[in-house]
């Protein structure tokens, strides 16, 4: 059991189950629950193999900050295991994404956005172009659920997920801006600056809460969502990446509502 609680840690289960827990209540209102259960698990398996996959990439920056809370650095797992483990789950997850609900095109589309992840582990992360995997992967996730219900993804949400993405890598980047910064990851959000990334961050949550509202109208989160976004800009750290969280979750919940209601009805 604490082997398996280990790998469910080094796949950065919190972010794994919220990516998980959002793509289960998109299929959902798109198809039903059976059907859902299946995407996400596939889903699921793909943010398995991005966070090993990071973990492993950054284990010796990890072991310099003596990140103790890194099952790797803490050796609870051996960096020769999650190996084993990403080599076993990435063909699980490629059949279940092209052979089940989602089709061979959204399927492809869903292992587009394990490659953009492991692109960003590996190439992309210090670099300018950091950004782009977040985008695209968030963005591509939706309209992949879209596409597999043989509909034309609106546009809206295209960007709104590309936003919540963008939005995302910044937030996480001003999470562990000091320690980064220290090892010479200069990503795009290190590269701007501790303050012009705050207000990127702000800025991107706002447009996309604004862009789901004129889909979705919902003027309470709307109003929240904008207050929120604005107070993360002087928020002190340790509360910052909960406002930025929070107006995020808010933001999801309207896509999930949109879709529902804007884009499909439930098919068998």
């Amino acid at each position: 059991m604490a082997k398996i609680k280990s790998y469910l840690t080094a796949s950065h289960f919190g972010p794994t189950l919220l990516v998980t827990i959002v793509t289960f209540l998109l299929a959902t209102e798109l198809w039903w629950e059976g059907p859902a259960y299946l995407i996400a698990f596939g889903i699921f398996l793909g943010q398995l193999i991005v966070g090993w996959t990071n973990d492993l990439y950054d284990f010796r920056d990890d072991l310099k900050h003596n990140r103790v809370n890194k099952p790797l650095v803490a050796g609870a797992i051996k960096p020769s295991e999650l190996k084993r483990a990403i080599f076993i789950v990435l063909p699980i997850a490629i059949i279940i994404n092209i052979a089940g609900p989602l089709g061979f095109k959204a399927g492809a589309i869903s292992i587009l956005g394990i490659g953009l992840g492991v692109s960003y582990n590996f190439y992309l992360k210090p670099t300018a172009f950091s950004p782009i995997p977040y985008t695209l992967a968030f963005a591509l996730l939706p309209t992949a659920l879209v596409i597999s219900i043989d509909r034309t993804p609106p546009l809206w949400l295209f960007w709104a997920g590309g936003l919540l993405g963008m939005s995302a890598h910044f937030a996480n980047v001003l999470k562990d801006f000091k320690e980064d910064k220290a090892s010479g990851i200069n990503s795009l959000p290190i590269s701007l600056g501790r303050i012009p990334s705050r207000l990127i961050t702000s800025a991107l949550l706002i447009a996309a809460t604004i862009i789901l509202h004129s889909a979705k109208p919902n003027t309470t989160i709307l109003v929240i969502g904008i207050i929120t976004a604005t107070l993360s800009i002087f928020a002190p750290r340790f509360i910052l990446f909960k406002l930025l969280m929070l107006v995020a979750l808010l933001d999801v919940a309207l896509l999930v509502s949109a879709a529902g209601d804007l884009i499909g009805s439930k098919t068998v």
